[in-house]
């Protein structure tokens, strides 16, 4: 070979091995360099181990600190699919399975107790095929934990062939909502009997203290949706979760004497609401009374303190169970609040109040009703009954349709609407729960819808509005937002926000509502509508309200929304009770605001009147006193 051959070849090797060497280098820095971030976190993945920890969400309490909600410890057991399959790992618990059997076993301390598992694992692999060390290992895990879990054995072992069966790699969920009491002693059972391919994750279960009680109220957050308190002030409730760190090696096993690191979570805040739970349950046990003994399939009936707008108490019908979620689709709806229906006559304070508070009339004066119908240009209004001359006071006492307009007419449409704005019909009230309807107040300037609006026609309402529009009336006349939330509270106690009473708007003067106080006690006299909502030992205000309602575009005869608003004791309310019923089927009565919801007020204002430890300001009537109960 010539000498310029050999050169040529040397210099085209070295050339090659500088440019594979250079190659090299620049791989080398990009990773060192510019990649290095990527890879660190590659290997981060591979061999650290992140555990969250779930933050405690706050409880929620009532009015006297009774816990209503709270977040109970519980664990979830997960299925690590590389560690079932890898016979080194599951060889462990085959090893101690062995050693377990041997006659001096509960003689020897932990340390010979180690090194006689390690001696039987190094036989468990030497010996034993790897399928058959992973069916023993299986088998003993299951004998192990199926009646802790509260599983039978044949249960356990189908649950973990699914998981295998529906995933090749990664973990699946052997059972979840463990309580911690349980789950800390299968963390001792697999610790002390060195089961492998079993992790515990620690979480928090919401529960319900009295789980059919104020359900729409307290509400739910998670996997059915948000709804009620929970959600509404859920940046308040919702804990911050936090996180533990660890190491394992390259078969996922933790390394031992690696303290990791750890972020602990933070506790949510707790809530506080205005509601009573005793006037709760008063409301709910009679509220349901009602509904069976009318055979109503919905309704509600709520309590709240008028000189504050604080709701005592608030239920809604149909219900759900909080612990199960399981009807939501039925009954979800928060009737109280969402619901929206044409009121009938309890709509005839609006224009009472507002012609008082024009000083166009008094309590006295006289109004002539045209003895059951009044015909207005191409449209009349109709009565229930022929009634000539009634006073102010009269028209709300027989609950007059005729005299409730004629009192419209003197305000004029512009002033009435105006006042059906001030009491807060047709917009939400502002209450802190979720879904609230706002209601329609139909302002088409036509006469005939104007005649209707003002004994409760072409309009809809909300039950919770019309105990806000009544409470103005039994307090000095302000239209307070109606208030569901006191406070919310740190776990050492500190108040972090509390909510104050707030008025919205002056509706009518003072003396207006102690005018219209004094009206609506005639209502539960012996010629009113509502003698059955009388209660003894006190004097009641109040108004019934019976609609028919709408069923494939028309008004039906036979099917009715009845309703009672009332406060007690009437001079000077301590509270004020709206009792609604849709769609009642009864035969026992003739369907009626006076005939069923007066009663089932009645009722609720006698037990809570008790509960508040109100002194009565009249004679006990033995036969009311009686009839307040079954």
């Amino acid at each position: 070979m010539s000498s310029r051959a050999f050169q040529f070849r040397c210099l085209t090797l070295c050339s090659i091995l500088v440019i594979g060497l250079s190659a090299l280098s620049v791989r080398l820095i990009q990773i060192q360099v510019w990649e290095r971030k990527e890879y660190a976190d590659k290997a981060r993945r591979a061999f650290d181990r992140r555990e969250t920890l779930t933050g405690l969400r706050g409880n929620i309490v009532d009015r006297n600190e009774e816990v209503l909600a709270k977040s109970m410890p519980v664990s979830t057991i997960f299925v690590d699919i590389s560690h079932l399959r890898d016979p080194k790992v599951m060889a462990f618990t085959v090893a101690y399975a062995r050693a377990s059997r041997e006659a001096d076993w509960e003689n020897l301390d932990d340390a010979t107790r180690r090194k006689l598992i390690h001696f039987e694992r190094g036989e468990v692999l030497d010996g034993m095929p790897a399928e058959a060390i992973r069916e023993a290992a299986l088998a003993h895990a299951v004998n192990v934990l199926s009646r802790p879990l509260g599983l039978h054995r044949e249960q356990m072992r189908e649950r973990i062939a699914q998981g295998l069966g529906d995933r090749q790699r990664g973990e699946f969920i052997l059972a979840k909502n463990i309580p911690d009491d349980v789950a800390g002693s299968l963390r001792d059972l697999v610790d002390q009997h060195w089961i492998e391919g079993f992790r515990f994750a620690g979480s928090y279960k919401r529960w319900y203290t009295s789980d059919d009680h104020a359900t729409h109220v307290i509400g739910y957050t998670g996997e059915k949706g948000n709804f009620g308190i929970e959600a509404a002030l859920d940046d308040f409730l919702a804990g911050k979760d936090g996180w533990r760190e660890h190491k394992r090696d390259a078969r996922g096993m933790r390394i031992p004497g690696d303290s990791g690191s750890i972020r602990p979570p933070r506790a949510g805040l707790n809530v506080q609401l205005t509601l009573d739970m005793s006037v709760q349950a008063i409301v709910e046990e009679e509220l349901e009374w009602c509904l069976a003994e009318f055979e109503a399939p919905r309704g509600c009936a709520i309590v709240l303190d008028p000189k504050t707008g604080e709701i005592l108490g608030m239920a809604s019908r149909p219900h759900f169970n909080l612990n199960r979620l399981d009807n939501l689709d039925e009954a979800g709806m928060n009737f109280a609040l969402q619901a929206t229906y044409e009121p009938g006559s309890t709509i005839k304070i609006v224009a009472a109040a507002g012609a008082l508070n024009e000083r166009l009339v008094s309590p006295k004066t006289t109004i002539f009703c045209h003895n059951g119908l009044y015909v207005v240009g191409n449209f009349s209004v109709p009565d229930h009954s022929p009634y000539g001359n009634l006073t102010v006071e009269g028209i709300l006492e027989k609950s007059s349709n005729i005299g409730a307009f004629k009192l419209g007419q003197q305000l004029g449409m512009t002033r009435f609407y105006g006042y059906m704005d001030r009491f807060g019909f047709g917009e939400k009230t502002g209450i802190l729960l979720s879904g609230e309807s706002s209601g329609r107040v139909r302002k088409t300037g036509k006469p005939m819808d104007f005649s209707r609006a003002t004994y409760g026609y072409a309009l809809s309402v909300t039950p919770l509005q019309v105990a806000q529009a009544y409470a103005a009336i039994a307090s000095d006349g302000k239209l307070r937002k109606p208030h569901i939330v006191r406070s919310v509270i740190a776990n050492d106690g500190t108040v972090v926000e509390h909510y104050e009473p707030e008025v919205v708007r002056e509706v009518i003067r003072p003396e207006t509502a102690r005018s219209m106080r004094g009206a609506l006690e005639k209502v539960t006299g012996q010629g009113g509508t509502a003698k059955l909502a009388r209660v003894s030992g006190f004097r009641v205000a109040g108004k019934t309200g019976t609609a028919h309602r709408i069923v494939g575009g028309r008004y039906q005869k036979d099917r009715r929304t009845v309703s009672f608003a009332g406060m007690l004791p009437a001079e000077d309310p301590a509270f004020v009770c709206v009792v609604v019923i849709d769609d009642p089927r009864t035969t026992k009565v003739k369907p009626g605001g006076g005939s069923i919801a007066a009663p089932c007020f009645a009722r609720i204002a006698a037990r809570t009147a008790a509960h508040l430890n109100l002194t009565p300001t009249e004679p006990v009537d033995d036969k009311l006193a009686g009839s307040s109960r079954p």
